[in-house]
Formats: C-alpha cells, structure tokens, sequence
C-alpha cells in the first residue's frame, strides 16, 4: 500500500507563493460571498460552502504559521514594533 510522503523540501519562496495563492483564493471567495449576498441573500446553501472554504484557507494559513521559525540576528541592535 503506498504511503503519504512525509517528507517535503520547500525554501521560503515556495512557502511565500503558497500562502499568497491562499490569500487570493480567500480574497476570491470574500468576493464571490459578497455578490451572493448582495444578489439573493436566498442564496444560504451556496454561502455556507463558500464559508467553509474560506475556514479552510484560513485554518491552513495559520497552521503555515505556526510553523516558521521566526528570529532575530543577535549581533544587530533589533528594533521592532
């Protein structure tokens, strides 16, 4: 039986591009709930899947997230906000 591949080699490019395809099919689906809204609010099967995606989208980019690594060059003065 074939197994998942556990095993992937992204650089940070790959990842940059991932989450900005996300981010645009989120921005996609905000658009396309909003003009089912504004056409036939009627239209709640249709909005309740387009919620889900977007759950999904979001749920996938917070799990990117929380798995960088996020640091701080220790031999430069680090001003952040």
């Amino acid at each position: 039986m074939p197994r998942y591949n556990r095993q992937f080699d992204l650089d940070i490019a790959d990842v940059n591009l991932i989450e900005e395809a996300l981010r645009a099919g989120g921005r996609e689906l905000s658009r396309m709930r909003l003009a089912l809204t504004e056409e036939n609010p009627a239209h709640l099967e249709a909005i309740r899947v387009i919620e889900q995606d977007q759950r999904q989208n979001e749920e996938l980019l917070g799990r990117l997230h929380d798995q960088k690594i996020f640091y701080r060059p220790k031999a430069a003065v680090y001003v952040g906000g």
